[in-house]
């Protein structure tokens, strides 16, 4: 067996884990569907009784691709950015690095993983919440929605790729890094209202994070002139940017990851659970 051979097999055993089990508890389907919709239900309710009824169905359509996109924030930092600390935690990070395979192999098919199950049920959130609050979405292009979004997924999976080696060398301090990040993100990246209102510049800085871009984008393809007008840059320039940030994160991982392997070989201190 060839080393593209293994990583192939690698990346798909990691994904596997990730989609069957996921779906082996069905209460779980239960808390990732409904529970969102009761955070976004606030933000549909304050909208309702306060904006306008021209604009009113833009901004419940942001609020619906907001919400459901919270899930893939909080599956890359919980489900990818610590998933080398807490193996190390349970003592095994060692297998994972005497493993005759690529270390990006395996959070590649985690990525692949959480995001298939996460897609299912954000798609399953949007479309209940659609269904119970009764929005319409003005669909102008599915072929570029679906580059939106694939984009988008590249580039925050990539970020989340990142964040495994970064937080696992910081120890138990990822933790914390963890939970910080949490609640700026849920304001910087606009789930819950157009980040052009931030101010430009504050917007512009926003926009580093792919989740910024990606939801100003899709609010562009389904939410109707003024998410248009609300937008931060034209369609083109952010899925250029989404592009580039794909690029950007997936390289700096790489190089993250290969940093950490080698600090391993040499010093042998990563693995420790004490460290």
């Amino acid at each position: 067996m060839n080393n593209f051979e293994r990583n192939l097999r690698a990346i798909y055993a990691r994904a596997y884990v990730r989609i069957a089990g996921t779906n082996r508890e069905l209460s779980w389907i239960f808390f990732t569907v409904f529970l969102p919709l009761l955070g976004i239900s606030a933000y549909i309710y304050v909208y309702k009784a306060t904006a306008d009824p021209e604009i009113l169905n833009s901004l419940l359509t942001r609020v619906i691709i907001g919400g459901a996109t919270l899930a893939f924030w909080m599956n890359v930092l919980w489900g990818m950015g610590n998933t080398f600390y807490w193996e190390k935690e349970q003592g095994n990070l060692d297998l994972f690095f005497m493993a005759p395979i690529s270390r990006t192999s395996i959070l590649l098919g985690m990525a692949l993983g959480g995001m298939f199950s996460t897609t299912i049920r954000a798609i399953a959130t949007i479309f209940l919440g659609a269904f119970i609050f009764k929005i319409s979405f003005t669909l102008q292009s599915p072929l570029l929605l679906i580059v939106t979004f694939v984009l988008t997924m590249i580039a925050l999976y990539g970020l989340g790729m990142l964040f495994a080696s970064l937080f696992l060398m910081y120890g138990r301090g990822s933790w914390h890094v963890t939970n910080l990040l949490q609640e700026p993100i849920f304001l910087l990246s606009g789930f819950y209202f157009p980040i052009k209102f931030l101010g430009f510049h504050i917007a512009f800085i926003a926009s580093i994070i792919p989740l910024s871009l990606g939801l100003d984008s899709m609010n562009q393809l389904i939410g109707g002139n003024f998410a248009q007008e609300w937008a931060l840059m034209p369609l083109k320039i952010e899925l250029l940017a989404l592009g580039v940030l794909s690029v950007l994160f997936f390289y700096l991982a790489i190089k993250s990851l290969d940093y950490m392997e080698n600090l391993a070989k040499k010093e042998g201190r990563l693995t420790l659970k004490y460290l």
